[in-house]
């Protein structure tokens, strides 16, 4: 039988690397924490602590215990609050992770309107790649993950938002590329400016050459939209961008569409959520809301 009593004073313990401090929160003596731990021990056979100057440091059992116990943890907190704002949908809280250019120029007018129409609900927003997205989801950090298609993982809900389609843009420098038909090889001629290599655009545009038999190597490496934006009005290249979050910049001159003879295949925005794991009241609702904008 699991003794979750012992899991939780070796978690606490663990967290503050301290047995008086992990007492103190369990409102029981030090050497109530140090007789748990020993049992814990015991009953795993592996040393879990090190004593030290300081309090205790994990051993390399320990740590490896203390990663699966932290993600119990995250869920049974998480478990928690879902029950919570089931109970009471004034309250409560969403955590959706999101690519900065996604948080930006997709996401934004949908927390908009949620937060008017539910202004008690708080939203934490969690930046990161698509791989990082998708782990914290499964560690339970966050509620909702917002990605480029396609993404396949069977532990994985994917609901698909709106269809976004790609292209290159150029500032005024290169403006040329934007009257004739260029092909992709032709393009190869300019510097390419792409965002960096984990990113799941770059590895859509580094698949739209190969499947051409061309290779693509950018001459500049950006993290953000906004900066792939900028360096392409000043003239250091042509960027790879979503047309739709460029919109203002291609109405007013600044940017200029790069005419591709080549068609670039559009993508859709991905909702993702965990399989099997039910949905708060107000994280569904804003899911619906993504799903249906307007």
């Amino acid at each position: 039988m699991v003794n979750f009593e012992l899991y939780k004073v070796f978690y606490l313990t663990a967290k503050s690397g301290s047995l008086s401090k992990a007492a103190k929160e369990l409102y029981i003596t030090q050497p109530s924490v140090s007789h748990s731990i020993k049992l814990l021990e015991e009953s795993l056979g592996l040393p879990l602590f090190a004593r030290t100057s300081k309090g205790v440091d994990l051993t390399k059992e320990g740590a490896i215990l203390y990663s699966y116990i932290e993600q119990a943890y995250n869920f049974i907190s998480l478990a928690e609050e879902k029950l919570n704002e089931l109970r009471n949908f004034s309250s409560g809280e969403i955590k959706i992770g999101g690519s900065d250019s996604l948080c930006k120029h997709y996401l934004l007018p949908f927390l908009e309107s949620f937060h008017v129409q539910y202004p008690h609900i708080q939203i934490n927003l969690v930046h990161g790649t698509t791989p990082e997205i998708v782990k914290n989801l499964k560690e339970g950090k966050i509620d909702i993950g917002i990605v480029r298609t396609p993404i396949h993982d069977d532990q994985l809900q994917v609901r698909e938002g709106i269809t976004i389609q790609d292209c290159f843009v150029t500032g005024p420098k290169y403006r040329e590329l934007s009257k004739g038909k260029v092909t992709l090889a032709e393009l190869l001629a300019y510097p390419i400016i792409l965002f960096s290599s984990n990113s799941s655009s770059r590895k859509f545009v580094t698949r739209l050459f190969s499947d051409n038999g061309l290779l693509l190597e950018p001459e500049i490496e950006l993290g953000s939209v906004d900066l792939l934006i900028e360096f392409a009005k000043i003239g250091f290249g042509v960027s790879f961008v979503t047309k739709e979050f460029v919109a203002k910049e291609l109405a007013e001159g600044s940017l200029f569409e790069v005419n591709l003879e080549a068609s670039i295949p559009s993508t859709k925005i991905g909702i993702i959520t965990l399989k099997n794991m039910p949905l708060s009241t107000a994280a569904a609702a804003f899911v619906a809301e993504l799903e249906n904008p307007g």
